[in-house]
C-alpha cells in the first residue's frame, strides 16, 4: 500500500457527501483517525455520528453554504438517491453530484474526488456478467447512473483542475442503519429473529444463489481504500474494483452465521423477507427493551428489498481486483470472518442482543 506520508497530495478538510450510510460513514471514519478534518454533509443529522466529525445539514439538491469551512481539498461523495427504474434515476443522482461538487468548490479549493461505483457498472443487476469483471470491460447500453455521473465528474475534473477516482464496490458489509445496500445488518436482523422466536436460520432465497460464488466488500476496507484514492497519484483519473479479494458462497457461510446466532441450519426455502419480516417489528421491539438495545427503529434498521435481490440472484458475482493491487492497494480480508467478527462487534455495541437471545 502507498505510504501516505510520501504522498503528493495531503488533505486539508475532507467533505464527506452522505455520511449517514455505510461507506460515507466509514469513509468519514477513517480520514478522522487520520487526523484530517472532516466534514459530513446530509439532510438529517445521522444518529451516531462518528467520533471526530463535524456535521452539516444540507441538501445537495439546493446546497447552501458551510459556516466556518473555507479549505475543502478532498470530496468522497457517497450520496444516492432512490427514485425508482434504471433511467428515473440518473438525472436525480447526477443533481446530488454536481451540487455536492459545487459546494465543496465554493468552500476551498478541490483537489480530489472519489466517486463509488458498483456491480451494477457490470449488470449485476441485469443477470449473468462475465465474471470476473474488469474494470476495462466496455459499458452496458441499458441506462447507468454511475456512467452518467463520472462523465460529468471527469468533465469537471479537466475543467477544474481536480483529480478524480471510481471505485467500484460489491456488497458492502459495515454498521449503519437506514441504509438500502448493507448486506451485515440484513444478516444480522434475520438471524437475530431467528433466534427470538426459536426457528432455524434457513436460506431465504433461491438454490441458486445458494451456491453461487459472491464476494463482499468491507466497510472499514473500503474506508482505507477511499484515503489511498485520495492520496495516491497512481489512482488519478482511475477506475477500481474494490472487494475483500476473496469469493464466498452462501451454503458454505450459512452454517456459520447459525452458528455466530445460536440457532440449527434450516432448510433452504424462498422465503422473500419483505413479506417475512413485515410483522416482526414487535419482536425487535422486546428485544431492545429486554436486552437494553440501541433504540433503533425496526424500520431503519434493514432495507428487506435489497436483501431479497441478492439472495435471489443465482450467478457468479465476481470482480478482479488485480488492477487495484498493481497500482499499489493490497489489502485483503477473509469475508466469512469478517461477518461472523462484525457480528460480535455490534452484539459488544449492543446494536444487537446476546448470541441466542429470546424475545
Amino acid at each position: 500500500m502507498t505510504d501516505p506520508s510520501t504522498s503528493s497530495r495531503t488533505a486539508g478538510t475532507v467533505l464527506v457527501a452522505g455520511v449517514g450510510g455505510v461507506i460515507g460513514r466509514h469513509a468519514a471514519i477513517e480520514h478522522a483517525r487520520r487526523g484530517h478534518r472532516v466534514v459530513g454533509v446530509s439532510r438529517r443529522r445521522p444518529s451516531d455520528l462518528p467520533e471526530g466529525v463535524e456535521h452539516r445539514a444540507v441538501d445537495l439538491s439546493s446546497p447552501g453554504a458551510l459556516d466556518g469551512v473555507d479549505d475543502v481539498t478532498h470530496l468522497v461523495f457517497a450520496a444516492y438517491v432512490e427514485a425508482g427504474p434504471p433511467a428515473a434515476l440518473v438525472a436525480p443522482n447526477v443533481a446530488l453530484l454536481e451540487g455536492a461538487l459545487d459546494l465543496a468548490q465554493r468552500h476551498g479549493r478541490l483537489q480530489h474526488v472519489t466517486l463509488y461505483q458498483g456491480g451494477k457498472a457490470y449488470g449485476a443487476h441485469l443477470g449473468a456478467f462475465r465474471t470476473p469483471a474488469k474494470e476495462s470491460d466496455p459499458r452496458l447500453l441499458a441506462p447507468n447512473f454511475y456512467y452518467a455521473q463520472e462523465d460529468v465528474l471527469r468533465g469537471r475534473g479537466e475543467r477544474d483542475g481536480f483529480a478524480v477516482t471510481m471505485l467500484r464496490p460489491e456488497a458492502v458489509i459495515g454498521y449503519a442503519t437506514g441504509n438500502p445496500m448493507n448486506l451485515l445488518m440484513a444478516v444480522a436482523a434475520y438471524g437475530t429473529v431467528c433466534a427470538a422466536t426459536g426457528t432455524p436460520l434457513a436460506f431465504p432465497g433461491t438454490r441458486e444463489a445458494y451456491g453461487a460464488l459472491y464476494q463482499s466488500t468491507d466497510a472499514e476496507l473500503l474506508g482505507r481504500a477511499t484515503v489511498w484514492a485520495g492520496e495516491s497519484p497512481a489512482a488519478d483519473g482511475e477506475v477500481f474494483n474494490v472487494t475483500n479479494g476473496d469469493q464466498y458462497r452462501w451454503e458454505n457461510l450459512w452454517p456459520r452465521l447459525a452458528d455466530a446466532f445460536g440457532v440449527d441450519v434450516g432448510h433452504p426455502l424462498r422465503t422473500p423477507l419483505v413479506d417475512a419480516m413485515a410483522d416482526k417489528e414487535p419482536v425487535w421491539r422486546r428485544l431492545v427493551d429486554r436486552y437494553g438495545l440501541r433504540p433503533t427503529p425496526w424500520d431503519d434498521l434493514v432495507q428487506w428489498p435489497f436483501a431479497d435481490f441478492i439472495w435471489s440472484s443465482g450467478f457468479d458475482n465476481v470482480s478482479s481486483t488485480v488492477k487495484l493491487r498493481q497500482a499499489g492497494f493490497g489489502e485483503c480480508l477473509d469475508s466469512e470472518d469478517r461477518y461472523v467478527e462484525l457480528l460480535e462487534r455490534l452484539r459488544a455495541e449492543r446494536v444487537l442482543p446476546p448470541r441466542g437471545a429470546r424475545a
